[in-house]
Formats: structure tokens, C-alpha cells, sequence
């Protein structure tokens, strides 16, 4: 498996090994562009699943999905106490505008952008890397189950004609916590 090379977003110390490291994959979806959007994050350590975030975010645009979910995966890593991230993505446009690739253009994701920003210096390190959508499965599913979980919020026809078809799905049980 091949990735894109990441870029460090740091204050890093000198190799401190015993920092508290998470991997974590994210992802946003949005069913028309704007429309219902959800986040998908998962956030593990080693090969243990620490935390598995869906959330459903209402009406938005794609990229803004995505820059949701990066800000639910970078408070649940504060609140789990992270040191260090590594955090994937398969949105090359957030991959692009956080390591500096890519402007910031638009003046919404420029409010996420910068939040983004301001929660990354509460890490010792943080790294995003592009994956590709194959490798970040999980995440994905994630998002998808928020929406279509959520989707009954919606009353107007005009917002949720692009899911009028699909089947309903549930969490499976046990998995949201009270």
C-alpha cells in the first residue's frame, strides 16, 4: 500500500516514544452537493479501536462534511487525551488546504479551516496523509449510516429527493452510547 506523503503540522519535542499515539481515519458525505451530510471517524491506538464517531451534520457541502469530520476526529482525540495523530483522509482537497498545498478560497470552509488550525496546536504532532476511498472503508460507512439514520429530519421533498429510494438502516445495537 502506497500513500501520498504526509506532512507534519507540528510543535514536536525530540522523539519523545512514549507519546500517545492514535491513528485515525475520517470521512464526510453529503447525498446531493448541498444536501443531508454526515461524518464518519475512527480513532484507534495500535490495533484497538478507541472511538468510533457518526454524526449526522445536516444540510452541507461535501467538503464541509469533511472538514466536519476532521474537527469531530481532532475533539475526540483531545478528550481521549492524544498526544500524537495520524490522521487519513480520501479528500484531497482538505489533505491539500490543511498541508499548505491549496488555498483556501471559499470563505465557509476558510471558518473550518482555521478552527482546524486552532485545535491541531492542542497535539504534539499531527500528520494528515491522503489514502485512497478503498483504504478508508470504515469511515465511509460511518458517514453513511449518519445520514441515513438522520434522514427523516428533513420535511422538505427538495432536500431529500436523492435518497427518496434507498432503504433504511440502523445502527447496529449497542454501538451509539446513551
Amino acid at each position: 500500500m502506497k500513500c501520498a506523503p504526509a506532512y507534519f503540522i507540528s510543535k514536536m519535542k525530540s522523539n519523545q516514544p512514549n507519546l500517545k499515539t492514535f491513528d485515525v481515519f475520517i470521512d464526510g458525505a453529503s447525498k446531493g452537493n448541498p444536501g443531508p451530510a454526515g461524518i464518519g471517524v475512527i480513532i484507534c491506538r495500535g490495533t484497538e479501536v478507541i472511538k468510533n464517531i457518526a454524526a449526522y451534520i445536516g444540510k452541507n457541502t461535501n467538503n464541509a462534511a469533511e472538514y466536519e469530520a476532521l474537527i469531530y476526529a481532532l475533539e475526540g482525540c483531545l478528550i481521549e487525551k492524544g498526544e500524537c495523530l495520524n490522521i487519513k483522509t480520501d479528500s484531497e482537497l482538505l489533505f491539500k488546504q490543511i498541508n499548505g498545498a491549496y488555498k483556501v478560497k471559499n470563505e465557509n470552509i476558510r471558518i473550518y479551516f482555521e478552527k482546524v488550525k486552532r485545535l491541531m496546536a492542542g497535539f504534539q504532532r499531527v500528520t494528515v496523509t491522503h489514502i485512497p476511498r478503498t483504504e478508508n472503508k470504515g469511515a465511509d460507512k460511518l458517514a453513511n449510516i449518519a445520514i441515513k439514520n438522520n434522514f427523516n429530519k428533513f420535511t422538505s421533498q427538495d432536500d431529500c429527493s436523492s435518497l427518496k429510494n434507498e432503504r433504511k438502516v440502523r445502527a447496529p445495537e449497542g454501538s451509539v452510547a446513551a
